[in-house]
């Protein structure tokens, strides 16, 4: 589903935009003055990581379970089997193209040496999470698969209570202030000459996601024509115009209408179109993890943190769960992950502000990705349920 409100993306466009400009006049304190404010909103986003993940994810996983049958578990079994072909796809794929187009660009961005890199903040608050990230995953999916086997309808209110609670805190509070945390972000990167030289890299990174996202459709698409023996481009052109939408709107769930028709347009099933469009509205997130995947490789590569084989299918795998597990919520699939990008894959603040900031800024070729290949996923559910029922 969405995963930016509208106008977000405007906003972050701008902040960068501003904050890349500002840096080269604004004196070195009024950037402390920002970097202060970034140091504060870092530590609540660190305190607040481990209660989103459990705010989103045991509900999640509960509701999914809810109305648990063969069909609901054909889609969830394709959806997560899709989202972690693209993470592993992207992974691969990155892995042979970044190190030569990534060569000679590694950037320092280590904020406790302000004489070398980033500026530090005049000061900062310690807000020590209530339990730990890994704490948090444990506990929502005990919490939220234990709720599939029992009726505990005390603690799904209560759980679900506490999502309210979780989406207003992101939709709120982090939502609003991630424009100026990332104005803040780029205004210091500017000011220590750091920022012209992202965006050179970047841009390369970006039309390699572009490629991938394509070849990516062109894939899921040539698997649902070898299995409905239809014509995998035919059905790709078909669904076209839920992908020019998705990359208008840059949401899932306003795409649903058009989505649903071009998927009847494929010959699915009315009844099985109703059921699968909204559902993988939410937990198919293929492009949105190629997104991530690629994004955290750059990144690591850029600023030296290890990106080996072994530690990226750890990786793959848990952000496979959590998108999985994820509402739809705006925020919803780069907040789960920000957890994982910090204790698996060691991202500073500044680099979980920048993977936030691209993410936002890519978020409607990803989003256009998700939806039409809902369509592809659909008409393969569409013909597994022909046999099954």
């Amino acid at each position: 589903m969405k995963k930016t409100k509208p106008g977000l993306l405007l906003k972050v466009l701008t902040a960068i935009v501003f904050g890349v400009l500002c840096g080269y006049f604004f004196p070195a304190w009024a950037v402390r003055v920002f970097a202060t404010f970034n140091g504060i909103f870092s530590q609540f986003l660190g305190f607040s990581i481990p209660l989103i993940i459990l705010g989103l994810v045991a509900p999640g996983i509960a509701d999914l379970g809810k109305s648990a049958g063969k069909l609901l578990l054909i889609t969830v079994a394709l959806a997560y089997a899709s989202t972690l072909f693209s993470g592993f796809f992207t992974y691969f794929s990155c892995d042979a193209f970044f190190p030569e187009i990534l060569a000679n660009a590694q950037i320092n961005m280590n904020v406790d040496n302000p004489e070398t890199a980033l500026l530090s903040p005049y000061f900062t608050i310690d807000m020590p999470p209530v339990f730990g990230v890994t704490t948090a995953l444990i506990l929502a999916f005990v919490a939220g698969i234990g709720l599939t086997a029992v009726k505990g309808e005390t603690l799904k209110s209560a759980l679900t209570e506490f999502r309210s609670v979780i989406e207003l805190l992101i939709i709120k509070i982090i939502i609003p202030f991630l424009p100026f945390y990332i104005f803040g972000i780029f205004l210091n990167m500017s000011h220590s000459g750091a920022a012209i030289r992202l965006v050179e890299v970047f841009g390369k990174v970006v039309i390699v996601i572009f490629v991938l996202h394509i070849l990516l459709l062109l894939i899921l698409f040539s698997l649902a024509g070898a299995a409905t023996r239809r014509n995998p481009l035919a059905m790709l052109r078909t669904m076209l115009p839920a992908y020019a939408t998705a990359l208008g709107t840059s949401s899932s769930a306003a795409t649903i209408p058009v989505t649903l028709a071009q998927v009847k347009k494929l010959g699915v099933k009315a009844d099985i179109a109703d059921f699968c469009v909204p559902l993988c509205a939410t937990i198919h997130l293929s492009g949105s993890i190629m997104k991530i995947v690629s994004m955290s490789l750059a990144i690591c590569i850029i600023t030296g943190l290890p990106h080996d084989l072994a530690l990226y299918v750890e990786f793959v795998f848990m952000i496979g769960i959590l998108m999985v597990a994820a509402p739809g919520v705006p925020g919803g699939a780069i907040m789960a992950a920000v957890g994982a990008l910090q204790s698996m894959l060691g991202f500073s603040e500044a680099s979980l502000g920048l993977m936030i900031a691209l993410y936002i800024a890519l978020d409607s070729f990803g989003t256009a990705c998700n939806v039409t290949g809902d369509g592809a996923l659909t008409a393969i559910v569409n013909k597994i349920g022909s046999r099954s029922y």
